[in-house]
């Protein structure tokens, strides 16, 4: 009210704190969700566009403008924006500390532990040569000491969170080198933060190495009471947050108040406040509802709000112009190539004596050149305290912006992951002579919903053998903006294991329980996998990882597993011709081989009175002789199996035309599911082949889910793998976009 009266006196609401800071905070959520929208298609991390926000807000750009600065960003509030991005920076590095898991990390093994000391000593060392040089130029008169240490620390840093997200957009995550990158860039990030604690205890107002000394045992003795105290405490939290329920309340502010706590205690003793609230976050349980709750509750306000505040705060710290004639410009580029040299080669060199390929270990030197967050909480500790001047903050902030924008689009033009991941297996069909080998199915999944389906098609797919099947459980993954996709990054690390533990109760571990429980109850051997990606390119995850095999899941078996002892299903395959036909024949006769399964294969056949006639077809065709007789050999084949088999029947059905192949098809509704080629050939077929709503079911499959077509049976399109696809699939697909649920590939 009051400021409303002011008003309308004619004062303005920007002479107030409150009112400026809320502008403040509009302006800064509009350029920076503005610059990450249209660096969206270079694929780069949100961190870029919020230092370039800030830049643009400071006195490199808009702060040019002194009307600008003084109405927007008036010295006397830079107090209150410092206070509250530092507020929300304490509360972010809480998080941090929350999602870095200390005994995964101990489980790196010495070729991380190797790459990442690589990747920290020899950009250290250069950038303690460079900071001779900044001394020596724009940097005179700054305590030796400290300056050292910053200058390596800014340069050996890579950002954990960051590299986080750019692996994640790459497809990457999953892989050998992106656990690599992650495992190694964990391990940098820990040394960074012990590094940083004693270049600020170095870097005090007082002379005397005594008052250093001091700082740093009273740090130890505070992380060692912190480690004796905090985890009986955070697991007592945790075993009173019942499962399924939400997080006391109580609990939750408790924990908040001791980050705030912690980050005066360590901020006393002459460390930094960021300090104490790491701390509290590695040392909070990472397993269970409660590390989960304190980050549903914390991290959008803190990382959508507050945190864009800081990076403004480093950018009207930043001034672009302050690097002026060739001199300048010169160190600017002395600094760029020392950091990513130090970086590159460092990682390189070590990662070729591990034995990697040249390739992945030049990309995994890029990757780890990766700058962040961190790397300005280094240098906007290093200008408070007065190590670092004008002119050398802009420099490494530049530096840092550049090196983080240079890697995505390095490592997409030079490293194909795709094409690396190529194995040649020998076999890639079902339809093979010898059927003793593994059959391998990859069976992708987003919640929990479609998992009863999954499991009974697995078990109805392992054959006679239980030893037969390999399955890869690949849990789809929507990436987020959210810090707490760092989490998802360590279940991705463990793929081939438990990578959830059975105390949680989030959506992802019922699903791996349930895919585990499977496993040891049905002896079929079950991988666990990770697809990490934007909602709009999980599909490339997909399609990356086997051929087309789409499920319309109806229900197969009802709501839950079906144990393999009861397990009593009807399915049919419409049989018309060609290589999908025969890889559908191919797998449901393995089906057949489980007790619980009868198989009907219904052999369509032109009439011999219609095919006596001339008749014209809609579509040329391409059913050769060869693939004929590949029918009938597979055919004769499956007769013999009938007679050693009696869940196993085989009926012809001679149709005329569209018409009559329809109402033939409908006649065998009654099962449980349908198994079809998505490109069947032949005479009987060909008029069925015109354009669909969905061009990658086929036409059969799009006849079996239309609306029209009432049946509760589910509907098992697949599609043989070959090398070049058939023109008619090719052209099946020119009008449509693939969409693939379910994949399978065999081995």
């Amino acid at each position: 009210m009051s400021i409303a009266y002011e008003v309308f006196q004619g004062d303005s609401p920007l002479d107030y704190a409150l009112p400026l800071a809320i502008v403040q905070i509009c302006l800064v959520l509009v350029l920076t969700r503005v610059l990450a929208y249209l660096l969206s298609p270079l694929r780069q991390p949100r961190v870029i566009a919020e230092i370039i926000g800030g830049i643009l807000l400071g006195p490199s750009a808009l702060g040019r403008n002194q009307k600008y600065l003084d109405a927007i960003f008036p010295s006397r509030s830079l107090t209150v924006l410092d206070t509250l991005a530092n507020l929300g920076l304490l509360f972010f590095l809480f998080l941090v500390g929350l999602e870095l898991d200390l005994k995964s990390l101990c489980r790196t093994g010495k070729k991380a532990l190797s790459i990442a000391l690589a990747g920290i000593t020899l950009p250290f060392a250069l950038g303690i040569g460079t900071s001779c040089v900044l001394r020596g130029t724009i940097a005179k008169g700054v305590s030796q000491g400290p300056f050292l240490i910053f200058m390596g620390i800014a340069l050996s840093i890579t950002a954990f969170p960051v590299l986080a997200r750019i692996l994640a957009e790459l497809k990457l995550l999953t892989t050998d080198i992106g656990r690599m990158a992650m495992s190694a860039a964990a391990i940098n990030d820990v040394a960074a933060w012990i590094l940083l604690a004693l270049a600020i205890s170095l870097s005090g107002t007082s002379s005397s190495p005594l008052i250093s000394l001091w700082v740093l045992l009273c740090g130890a003795g505070f992380v060692l009471v912190c480690v004796v105290i905090g985890p009986p405490i955070f697991n007592w939290m945790d075993k009173r947050c019942a499962e399924g329920e939400p997080v006391d309340e109580l609990y939750v502010c408790a924990t908040l108040g001791a980050v705030l706590a912690a980050g005066f205690v360590t901020d006393t003793i002459g460390i930094h406040a960021l300090f104490g609230a790491f701390v509290l976050g590695v040392l909070v349980p990472k397993e269970g509802p409660f590390s989960g709750a304190l980050v549903e509750k914390v991290e959008d306000l803190v990382s959508g709000l507050f945190l864009p505040l800081y990076f403004v705060s480093s950018g009207l710290k930043t001034n672009v112009a302050t690097i002026q004639g060739a001199q300048s410009w010169g160190l600017l580029v002395l600094v760029i190539f020392t950091s990513c040299f130090g970086k590159i080669v460092g990682t390189t060199l070590v990662s070729l004596l591990c034995k990697m390929p040249v390739q992945e270990a030049v990309m995994l030197g890029f990757l780890m050149n990766t700058k962040g967050l961190v790397e300005l909480i280094v240098l906007n500790i290093g200008n408070d305290r007065g190590v670092l001047n004008d002119q050398t903050f802009a420099i490494i902030v530049l530096m840092a912006l550049f090196t983080t924008f240079i890697t995505t689009p390095i490592v997409v033009s030079v490293y194909k992951p795709a094409k690396l991941a190529v194995t040649k297996y020998k076999h890639r069909t079902i339809e093979r002579k010898d059927t003793s080998k593994h059959l391998r199915i990859l069976t992708c999944f987003h919640s929990t919903r479609s998992i009863p389906t999954m499991i009974n098609l697995i078990e109805v797919s392992r054959g006679a053998s239980k030893k037969g099947l390999r399955v890869y459980a690949m849990h789809l993954v929507e990436l987020s903006e959210r810090s707490s996709a760092i989490q998802m990054v360590h279940k991705a690390r463990k793929n081939g294991l438990p990578f959830w533990k059975k105390r949680e109760v989030s959506d992802s571990n019922q699903i791996v329980v349930a895919f585990e429980t499977f496993e040891h109850l049905s002896k079929v051997s079950i991988r666990p996998t990770t697809a990490i990606s934007p909602m709009n390119s999980m599909h490339e995850d997909i399609i990356a990882g086997a051929e087309i095999g789409i499920l319309v899941d109806r229900g197969l078996g009802g709501p839950s597993h079906v144990h393999a002892s009861i397990v009593d299903f009807k399915v049919t395959i419409l049989f018309f011709g060609g290589h999908d036909d025969r890889e559908a024949l191919a797998y449901g006769t393995r089906m057949a081989e489980h007790p619980g399964i009868n198989l009907l294969v219904v052999h369509f056949l032109l009439d011999p009175e219609v095919a006596g006639a001339s008749v014209k077809l809609d579509i040329d065709q391409t059913y050769s002789p060869e693939a004929q007789s590949e029918d009938e050999e597979m055919l004769t084949d499956l007769k013999h199996k009938i007679s050693m088999n009696s869940s196993i029947k085989y009926e012809e059905k001679f149709v005329k035309d569209v018409a009559g192949t329809t109402e033939s098809i409908r006649a065998y509704n009654r099962c449980n599911l349908f198994l079809v080629g998505r490109m069947s050939e032949g005479q009987v077929v060909a008029a069925l082949h015109k354009q669909t709503d969905c061009p990658e079911l086929g036409p059969l499959g799009n006849l079996l889910t239309c609306p029209e077509f009432s049946t509760t049976a589910s509907v098992l399109v697949v599609q043989q793998y070959q090398s070049e696809l058939s023109q008619d699939s090719i052209n099946s697909l020119k009008d449509g976009g693939e969409s693939t649920e379910g994949d399978s590939d065999s081995d």
